[in-house]
């Protein structure tokens, strides 16, 4: 296994973009699915920046749009790498849009990403364990926890 550098740096990721006129749906907000796709990306990046490895997305917890995103608002994704298993890391993204104009700002959404890391073979491989550095890392490594066992639960149950 490759060493890294996990460093602070290596467990988050901010990303933003500036919403334009080709995102928008029939009522005139930021698509949601424009927003996912996003989302997507933001994940891949952390998980793979953390890893040094390939990166494909296994799962998407729930994700609800609590506020609409507007034309023309900067749109930041903080990701951050809360969990990591053998060959899986989850990735929790809060987004915020700003007015550039006003400087307000919401949080629209947070979610959760399961993404798993990928060998040369496209097999899913081992990566380096996440060690939590404060009280705050471990709260959110121990809420990724319960999750996982939630997702867990959801896949054995029989169709």
């Amino acid at each position: 296994m490759k060493k890294n550098n996990l460093s602070e740096d290596n467990r988050s990721l901010v990303m933003s973009e500036i919403m334009t006129p080709d995102m928008v749906n029939f009522y005139g907000n930021v698509h949601g699915g424009h927003i996912l796709k996003l989302l997507d990306r933001v994940a891949y990046a952390c998980a793979a920046r953390y890893s040094g490895k390939h990166i494909v997305t296994l799962s998407v917890d729930q994700v609800i749009f609590k506020k609409a995103i507007h034309v023309g608002e900067l749109v930041s994704f903080y990701a951050r790498v809360n969990y990591v298993g053998n060959s899986s890391l989850e990735i929790g993204i809060r987004v915020i849009a700003e007015n550039l104009i006003t400087r307000e700002q919401r949080h629209t959404n947070t979610c959760y990403f399961t993404m798993v890391a990928l060998d040369e073979h496209g097999k899913p491989t081992k990566i380096q364990p996440l060690t939590p550095l404060t009280e705050t890392d471990t709260r959110r490594y121990n809420d990724a926890l319960r999750r996982k066992e939630a997702r867990l639960k959801i896949k054995m149950k029989p169709d």
